[in-house]
This record gives C-alpha cells, sequence and structure tokens, in this order.
C-alpha cells in the first residue's frame, strides 16, 4: 500500500553506516590520521556498502572547503568530506552526507537571535542544577529556530554547495524536531494564526508549521535542481502523522536505538507504521554501549546480528550507528563486531527485496490519534509489546489507512472518534471486520460510544484503585478462575446486548489512613455486586473497560496479555502463522509477491536487564536492557496458512531443504531442531 509520494531515486542499501563526527574547536589534528585505503578497506571487510558521512556537526563545523559554512580551524586535510567520498566511491560504497539543522553551536554563537527559547528552559545535555538563562553555563546543545528566514536560506545554501561539488547520492538533515519554541519570532507567529502561546498544544501545532516550511522550501528547491538526489530530515522519531507529513521525503530512516533509551519495542512499532506508508525505509541502531556520541562504548556482536536479523524481518533496510574519532582514523574492533551481522544481511538480500509483511492485525495508533504525546505511546507500546510477545505480526496504522486491509483492528485505550471515523469503524464491523478495543477507544464527541460494543457507560470511574476482574471460565487456561487484580482505574460500563466475558469486581475498601488492609490493597469483596462489564464481545467488537495496553506496559501481568490472546483467538481464528517461540521470540511472516516466495523468519534474543543506572542528560538515570550470549534453543516449530501449497521448504541463508507436513486443514508445519539468533524459512511456491 503506497501512500506517500515516490520520486525517482535509487533504492536505499541495505548494510549502512551512520558516521557521525561532532568535533569541538579545542581538539587538534582533525582528520590527520585519516586513510583512505584503510578506511575503504575496513567497511569492506565488515560488508558495509554505505556510510553516512559529515559535511557539517553539531558543533557548526564544515570539513570541507564551504564557502557557506565555517571549516574547522584545526581540520588537517582541507577537504576531508571529500577525500570520503573518493575513496568510499572507488570501492562501491555510497555516501550519503549529513549536515545539522537546529545543533549548531558556532551559529547559535553568532546569532543569538534566531535561538530557540524553551517554554520549558529545557536543553539537551543540560547539567540539572544550570539554573542560568537558555541554560547558558551547561555543555548543552543551543537549538536554533527555524522560524528565521535567514537560517533556512544558510541550511538551503550549504545543501546545495555539497550536491552541487560532490558526487553522493543523498543528504541527511539532522534534528528536524519541535523544541517548543516562544521566541519573538514564533510567538508573533501564533498570535497572527490565533495560537495561545501558553498553551502547550498549540505551541506543538507552531512548531510542526514552523518545521513543514523549512521542509517544504528546502526539499522543493533541491528536487528542483537535483531531481535524483535522496533527502530525509531526522527527528529521532518517525512521527505517526499520517502520509502528508513525509510529501518532502524520499525515504525513511527509523532512529531507534534500543539501548540509548528507545528500548527494543520501539522499533518493531516504528518500522511497522513505517511500512505502510510506501517508502523506501531503513533503520538505525548503534555500535555504542550506550547512544550516540559514545566514544569506546561497544555492543555485543549477538546484539547486533539480532538487531539487524529483526530489521531484515521487519521490512527495513539495515544501518549501524559509529563515531569517527576526530583524528580520522577508522576503528578496526568496531568493524569486526559489525562484520557477522552484515555478513548475515547479505545473504539475506535476494529474500528480502520487494518483500511485504503479512499483516492481519492492525493497531490505531494512539501517538497519531493523540498529536503532541512523546516518543513512546504507552498505549501503542503496550498494544505492540503483547501482540510481539504472542507472535502475531501486526501493522501500526493511521486513520488514513484502509482498515479493510486487514482481519482485525486493535483501539489501544485512548482512541477517541469522531463521527466519520465512527462511521468508518462500524462499516467495518459490519463487512466482516473484527475491533478490539480499551478503556476510551469509541467513544465519540459526547463521551458515549459511538462504536457498537453492545454496551453504556454508566461512569467515567470505578471509584476505586485496584480493582478485579473475574473472567468467564474456560476462555483461556492461562486466564484463573479467581479475581485477578488490575492496577488501574477503568470506564463503568453495562451490558446493552454484549456477551460478558468477564465482569469488574470491587475490593471492600480504598487503601487510606481510616481503613486498610495488608500490605498493598484490600482483597475484593466477595459480598458485592459487580460494578459493570469488564471484557465483552458483541458482533465482531470486543471491549475492554481498562486501559490494558499501557497497563500491561506499565506491570508487565501476562494475564493482561492472555485476555486479550483470548479475545484475539474468538475473533480472528484460523490465524496466518503461529508458533511455540518462547514470548521473548520473534516472528514476522513476508511475502515477495514477484518470487512467488514467502519468508518466515523467527528470532530468539531476549533483552536482559543488565544496568541499572545508566546516567542521563539532566542528571537523571535509566535502565540499560541489552542483548549478550544468546543461547540456542529448540525444536521450534511453526505453522503457515498459504493461499496455494508450496513446492519446497528450505533455509534462506544455507539453501538446506527442510522436512514439512500439511495438516488436515491445509496449514503447513515445519520444525526446526535449533535456533540460533535468526532462522529465514524460505516456502517458495511453483513459478508464475
Amino acid at each position: 500500500m503506497t501512500r506517500s509520494v515516490k520520486r525517482d531515486v535509487k533504492p536505499l542499501r541495505y548494510r549502512q553506516i551512520h558516521l557521525d563526527f561532532h568535533t569541538s574547536e579545542h581538539i587538534p589534528d582533525v582528520g590527520k590520521h585519516f586513510d583512505p585505503v584503510d578506511f575503504a578497506q575496513t567497511l569492506k571487510r565488515a560488508h558495509v556498502d554505505s556510510v553516512t558521512i559529515f559535511a557539517k556537526c553539531h558543533h557548526g563545523w564544515s570539513y570541507y572547503p564551504t564557502k557557506v559554512g565555517r571549516v574547522h580551524p584545526n581540520l588537517s586535510r582541507p577537504d576531508l568530506m571529500g577525500d570520503m567520498i573518493k575513496a568510499l566511491n572507488a570501492a562501491d560504497i555510497e555516501s550519503p552526507v549529513y549536515i545539522t539543522v537546529q545543533w549548531d553551536e558556532q551559529t547559535a554563537r553568532e546569532h543569538p537571535e534566531w535561538r530557540v527559547l524553551s517554554a520549558t528552559n529545557a536543553y539537551s545535555r543540560e547539567f540539572a542544577a544550570d539554573r542560568s538563562s537558555a541554560k547558558q553555563l551547561s555543555p548543552a546543545w543551543h537549538s536554533l529556530c527555524l522560524n528565521h528566514a535567514p537560517l533556512r536560506k544558510q541550511i538551503l545554501d550549504q545543501a546545495r554547495e555539497v550536491a552541487s561539488n560532490y558526487d553522493i547520492p543523498g543528504l541527511f538533515f539532522d534534528i528536524v524536531i519541535a523544541k517548543d519554541c516562544v521566541c519573538e519570532a514564533c510567538i508573533e507567529r501564533m498570535l497572527e494564526n490565533g495560537l495561545d502561546p501558553e498553551n502547550p498544544h498549540d505551541r506543538f501545532i507552531n512548531d510542526e508549521a514552523v518545521l513543514a516550511q523549512f521542509r517544504d522550501e528546502t526539499s522543493s528547491a533541491l528536487f528542483k535542481e537535483f531531481p535524483k538526489l535522496r533527502v530525509f530530515y531526522n527527528a529521532g522519531h518517525i512521527a505517526k502523522a499520517g502520509p502528508e507529513r513525509f510529501k518532502d521525503y524520499t525515504h525513511l530512516e527509523l532512529e531507534s536505538l534500543p539501548t540509548g533509551g528507545w528500548g527494543y519495542n520501539h522499533f518493531p512499532t516504528s518500522a511497522r507504521y513505517a511500512a505502510t506508508l510506501g517508502l523506501d525505509f531503513l533503520a538505525h541502531t548503534g555500535k555504542f554501549h550506550s547512544s550516540w556520541g559514545e566514544f569506546g562504548g561497544f555492543k555485543h556482536p549477538d546484539a547486533l546480528e539480532y538487531e539487524c536479523a529483526q530489521m531484515i524481518a521487519l521490512g527495513s533496510k539495515c544501518l549501524v550507528g559509529d563515531q569517527l574519532h576526530p583524528v580520522g582514523a577508522i576503528d578496526h574492533s568496531t568493524y569486526e563486531r559489525i562484520a557477522p551481522a552484515y555478513a548475515r544481511i547479505a545473504k539475506l538480500e535476494p529474500f528480502a527485496e520487494g518483500a511485504r509483511q503479512v499483516s492481519e492485525i492492525a493497531i490505531l495508533s494512539a501517538e497519531h490519534m493523540n498529536p503532541g504525546t512523546a516518543r513512546n505511546n504507552p498505549s501503542d507500546d503496550g498494544a505492540v509489546q503483547m501482540l510481539l510477545e504472542m507472535h502475531r505480526p501486526f501493522d501500526v496504522i493511521d486513520r488514513e489507512a484502509r482498515f479493510e486491509d486487514y482481519r482485525l483492528l486493535v483501539l489501544p485505550d485512548e482512541i477517541r472518534v469522531d463521527r466519520a471515523l465512527a462511521d468508518r469503524l462500524n462499516a467495518y464491523v459490519a463487512g466482516g471486520g473484527k475491533i478490539i478495543a480499551s478503556w476510551h477507544s469509541g467513544q465519540g464527541e459526547d463521551d458515549a460510544f459511538a462504536v457498537d460494543f453492545g454496551l453504556s457507560i454508566d461512569a467515567g470511574t470505578t471509584g476505586f484503585w485496584p480493582s478485579y476482574v473475574e473472567m468467564e471460565a474456560g476462555l483461556d487456561p492461562h486466564i484463573p478462575g479467581s479475581p485477578v487484580v488490575f492496577y488501574d482505574d477503568a470506564l463503568r460500563v453495562s451490558a446493552r446486548g454484549a456477551h460478558v466475558l468477564g465482569e469488574i469486581r470491587p475490593p471492600y475498601f480504598n487503601r487510606t489512613y481510616r481503613h486498610f488492609c495488608s500490605h498493598v490493597h484490600a482483597p475484593d469483596d466477595v459480598n458485592a455486586e459487580p460494578l459493570g462489564v469488564a471484557v465483552s464481545v458483541h458482533n465482531g467488537a470486543a471491549y475492554i473497560a481498562y486501559p490494558v495496553f499501557r497497563l500491561y506496559r506499565a506491570v508487565g501481568q501476562p494475564i493482561y496479555r492472555h485476555i486479550v490472546n483470548a479475545l484475539i483467538d474468538k475473533l480472528m481464528p484460523r490465524p496466518a502463522v503461529s508458533t511455540d517461540l518462547p514470548t521473548s521470540g520473534r516472528l514476522s511472516l513476508m511475502h515477495q509477491a514477484d518470487k512467488n516466495r514467502h519468508v518466515l523468519h523467527l528470532l530468539y534474543g531476549a533483552p536482559q536487564l543488565r544496568g541499572q543506572a545508566m546516567p542521563m542528560d539532566g542528571g537523571g538515570t535509566r535502565v540499560m536492557e541489552m542483548i549478550e550470549d544468546i543461547p540456542a534453543i529448540g525444536p521450534v516449530t511453526a505453522t503457515v496458512r498459504l493461499a496455494q501449497k508450496p513446492a519446497r521448504l528450505y533455509d534462506a541463508l544455507s539453501g538446506q531443504a527442510l522436512d514439512w507436513t500439511i495438516d488436515a486443514d491445509g496449514a503447513v508445519k515445519v520444525t526446526l531442531p535449533r535456533l540460533h539468533i535468526h532462522a529465514a524459512i524460505a516456502f517458495e511456491g511453483e513459478p508464475h
């Protein structure tokens, strides 16, 4: 499904590097030890076929003889960028070029009138105790506001200079992000457009309009002059904002460093949204132990191999982030760690070209329906985590997508609907589609349900925290017959034709100084009447009264997942693919229509909590989720339902034929005796 503008540019390559080079003016001998032969040979040995290199860095310095920007004062090679491009082109390695946008310390010093004035006085890399204006006493990036025409022209002029003077396939514009700006120009713009500078949502609307103007001006000029040039604007996250948001892009790059704060569930969420937009896309992970900008940090090779295999399994091309030492010498240890991952990807490329995931389920994004929310929306993340652990392939969609392409829609927690969306959802169910909704999802503008769940809303709260759910017997063997505690509030709803599968049970009382029981909360009141419907199903639309998806992300209670899984089984029997992988394993089923081939990807590499207090910007800490020492597991069995019987099954990496059987209902069953990190199984039909 193509929903964004496609331009006539070369497809992205599969094995890329993003080579940071943010180098202070206080460091000498910049680029002195760059060796073009060693540089290219090291990358070739690691199976790299594209490297994003730097024209201008966050410090504001350029690394080529620019007439627009400022050359780094300690640059030892007059044209370090040009020398890299020559070496890479000679080795048939692409060289897209990086230009920083809003983080440019040199320009911020020269033009303080262009600086973002943050409504919250928040700056990236600030010191927690710094109370100075604009964090002037912090080693922070002082962002530039793109609501200044001379700044936008300066950036475009430098982009034109690079694209005119060097043989490059594309430009990567970094840090094009809403900054909550209340500078004089932004306040004036907001007031002219009827927006309130004191309202955070209005500030977000203004920020987005400013960024859209910059992207439109820049891409329009570049596409006119360089029609084959690839262009991407990086914001650290692909906003689930609809296809129009990406009209100025030629492709997408999904920044998602699992150990850098994004977590291991962010990339699948982002990839399954990007896949619906119809643009070529790649994923960013990093070689770093933590995140961007770390010198001397190394990720375990098993983790890199797993992460890159997952990219291919989800329809993405691959990129690993690195940072070049200021002296310009490439680090051999880094590329020795990247090489095994990219050797695997090189073998898998024929099985990835043109592949599209078979997705029977779609998550209507809570981030999309509630614009301005954080990168990691808890309701989206919880729904994604559940489906990943259930091994159910899915897409993440916006409201402009075709609902009819899916057997089941998930509306996680906070998908309130207007009349037009309610009509579409009701028509989708009437046409045979299925829905699972939770909490406020499906409520209309008058707070009543606008989607027909066979329910009515009695109250916006149960009055208790927590409360309990008692499920109908026999729904799923993993669900206990006794009441299960839910650590959140719920809507109080009554059945008006719905089949009730679970009821809300109150505790004896809320915990206060006047009455409490035991260590945490009071038990369920065995004498009380149910508070209402907890879980129900009606004519193909299932409903859960709790914010079960954000709750699952928060507390990880497997019973919540089993309830959702039981609903999916009830609504969507005979799924296209299933497996007995552990819940921490991952699965995807890809289809190469032009080759009459399906490829089943099975992955196992469970992240572990290793770091307890990784320092963060601003003085806080976070935990470190890591992958190391992935054990082999097996046997692993998978069942796939295809439109036609395959002619053969084989291991995509080795070509070795695999034994398989067909069940009575036509499902193909295959068992792998051993799985280490990743396996790709090709189901090949007869040639067309």
